[in-house]
């Protein structure tokens, strides 16, 4: 079974070869890696050029400017041949080498659509260090009317399913991915599966973890996610998942990075910020 992994860059020559470097030593090798950059001014395509030859023809390379990342996506979905397909933001990395083998496993063993799992963030200057442990355990669909929704970093979905639901909305400045889950997962009822292991470590300062202001927006396109969906829900139900965020970044130096996921994950989960 073909994977499809997705990589959007945009002078992401500081980070991205860690991104890069977490896919090579991935023990599970039936996979595509599709880079998709967005006209880089810095080194991002020297580097990713650097290392095409470890990866042969499994690596496509398309640099052009686009719209924005879910833009970018987008054409990674589109250029994707893989039966499965899953989004490696040029910032983040595989938290353990057998992060596909087990993905492509729970695939083979259970009649599903997508699979997810959890993710973790670390300090920027500390990429050991892990700041907030970000477990999907507690996911259930209705707690999407809420903006919950799993870690979309750890989501791996068939390329059929996007084919007939559809992929990114672009006009989502930051939670085109809530929308796309809450479409797929919500309204469409696709089938799917937790796994407890944690996929990726992310870098804190995305447009999703940048503070008060990216909060505000995540509100407002929630919402507006939820009405293009009909689903109802309102600003005092969106604002419940952070009562749940600050006591999970409380507990988040207590967590260590590499482990599969810590027992209180396995039991409460976390809820996405």
């Amino acid at each position: 079974m073909k994977i499809s992994i997705i990589t959007a860059t945009y002078n992401s020559g500081r980070t991205v070869r860690d991104t890069i470097e977490s896919v090579l030593r991935q023990t599970y090798t039936d996979f595509e890696y599709i880079i998709k950059d967005g006209g880089s001014k810095d080194d991002t395509l020297e580097i990713v050029k650097e290392y095409a030859p470890q990866f042969g023809d499994r690596l496509k390379i398309v640099s052009a400017p686009d719209k924005g990342i879910y833009d970018a996506m987008n054409t990674g979905l589109q250029m994707a041949t893989g039966e499965v397909i899953g989004i490696l933001n040029s910032d983040d990395f595989y938290t353990s080498d057998d992060a596909l083998q087990t993905i492509a496993e729970t695939f083979v063993q259970n009649d599903i659509d997508a699979t997810y799992g959890d993710i973790h963030f670390v300090d920027d200057g500390d990429l050991t260090k892990c700041v907030r442990y970000y477990s999907s355990a507690v996911f259930r669909r209705w707690m999407m009317r809420f903006g919950m929704m799993p870690a979309h970093p750890s989501f791996y979905c068939k390329r059929s399913v996007y084919e007939q639901f559809g992929a990114f909305d672009t006009s989502y400045r930051i939670a085109a991915d809530f929308e796309n889950l809450l479409r797929l997962i919500f309204v469409h009822k696709i089938r799917i599966k937790y796994i407890p292991k944690d996929f990726v470590t992310m870098r804190m300062g995305g447009a999703s973890t940048a503070g008060f202001a990216s909060r505000k927006q995540i509100m407002r396109e929630h919402l507006k996610a939820m009405k293009k969906n009909k689903v109802y829900s309102n600003v005092f139900f969106l604002s419940l998942r952070y009562f749940y965020k600050i006591y999970e970044v409380l507990r988040g130096g207590r967590f260590t990075p590499n482990r599969k996921v810590p027992q209180f994950e396995i039991n409460y989960g976390a809820i996405r910020g």
